[in-house]
């Protein structure tokens, strides 16, 4: 049961932060750089294949000037 509660966060995640970056006509590269973080993590959460630490959600979150809770939100 917790793997599928895992996979769907994944899901969750990877679409709202797409979402989010691409309202903001950024790249992969520009959001990558405005967080300080790697493009390869932002393409791995994309996609649903990252398992993120919190500290890198808190810097996309703040870089796209979200809540953790919005990167979730449905």
């Amino acid at each position: 049961m917790a793997g599928r509660d895992s996979q769907a966060a994944r899901r969750i995640l990877a679409r709202n932060l797409r979402r989010l970056r691409l309202e903001r006509g950024w790249s992969q590269d520009d959001l990558a750089a405005e967080a300080g973080t790697r493009q390869a993590l932002v393409s791995a959460i994309e996609i649903g294949e990252a398992n993120p630490t919190l500290a890198s959600l808190e810097k996309l979150a703040a870089t796209l000037e979200v809540t953790l809770a919005e990167l979730f939100g449905h």
